[in-house]
């Protein structure tokens, strides 16, 4: 192929400046082995591209036919090579990520403001999903990796935990719930409950927890998206379980978090990735600075609150 693609660059030098002196200088190869080139080409394709003369060259009408496509060849090999090239040196690249939403929208921004001040030309794509869903898309390849739950597993994925958090009660600063420092789940007895659908990883991880112990939660609403229960609780519909992660960042002038106890139920989120599968070097690069970031100190701004 590499003798093939030279033929071909000879070829294209030859026939647009019409001499072979002339072409061999520019290629800065000797005059003998751009005929080889050439010759060589010939006999690979089977066909006459020159008519030569002692005084000059011309194109046979096959030579003709063939040179655009020849000019198309080389430019495709000369473009592919420089695309390579910038994703290997992180100028270039897409970085698909299949994410729960609630890392999404609390952690994700800041990592990919980070991400794009280093590699401004790397294109980002998140796919908010839920955990089946997440583990889905990494498993056939429509994301690099993604951002999922411990328990959500499958023998050919790999999982590096990234923070362990509790879930809460969100409920409204006027409930009489938000002046208990710690809040048991026997509390939530006759309350409306709002909780994410059955088939969540959320419901499940917390149904499997509440197993051994008497009180069984009854859901009034249920839901698709920890969003959702936030707005009903701000609602006054009810109270909700929700993990951590998915309250406000900052202050919320309405809502707040108890932590719940006996028991404490956490879930563990980290980066999934198809074993034995490499990462495009741009997507390496962004699991490398998740890690770093996730490896900070809990004090961190944005982390600290995640981690408690």
């Amino acid at each position: 192929m590499q003798h093939e693609l030279q033929g071909i660059q000879a070829f294209v030098k030859v026939a647009e400046i019409g001499c072979f002196t002339r072409a061999s200088n520019f290629l800065h190869i000797s005059q003998p082995a751009l005929t080889r080139r050439i010759k060589k080409l010939e006999e690979s394709l089977g066909i006459i591209l020159f008519e030569r003369s002692t005084r000059n060259i011309k194109l046979t009408a096959v030579g003709r036919e063939f040179l655009p496509k020849a000019k198309n060849l080389i430019d495709l090999y000369e473009s592919s090579i420089l695309n390579i090239r910038e994703m290997a040196t992180h100028q270039r690249g897409l970085v698909t990520l299949s994410c729960l939403p609630t890392a999404a929208f609390y952690f994700l921004p800041a990592a990919i403001k980070d991400y794009n001040n280093r590699y401004p030309h790397i294109r980002i794509r998140i796919l908010e999903h839920s955990a089946s869903d997440c583990l889905e898309a990494v498993l056939n390849g429509d994301a690099d990796f993604g951002i999922n739950m411990i328990n959500i597993t499958h023998p050919n994925i790999d999982f590096t935990p990234l923070v362990n958090e509790p879930f809460v009660l969100a409920c409204r600063r006027d409930h009489p719930l938000a002046q208990k420092p710690l809040v048991m789940w026997d509390d939530l007895a006759g309350l409306r409950l709002i909780g994410v659908r059955r088939s969540s990883g959320n419901r499940s991880l917390i149904d499997e927890a509440l197993e051994s112990v008497a009180f069984k939660p009854d859901w009034f609403y249920e839901v698709r998206h920890l969003s959702t229960s936030l707005g009903m609780v701000e609602a006054g519909l009810g109270v909700a379980v929700v993990p951590n992660l998915a309250m406000p960042v900052n202050e919320h002038h309405i809502l707040v978090s108890r932590p719940l106890v006996e028991p404490v139920i956490r879930r563990t989120l980290g980066l999934v990735q198809r074993r034995e599968t490499a990462l495009s070097p741009a997507a390496e690069k962004f699991r490398e600075q998740l890690l770093q970031l996730w490896s900070q100190e809990a004090s961190s701004p944005w982390i600290g609150q995640f981690t408690t």
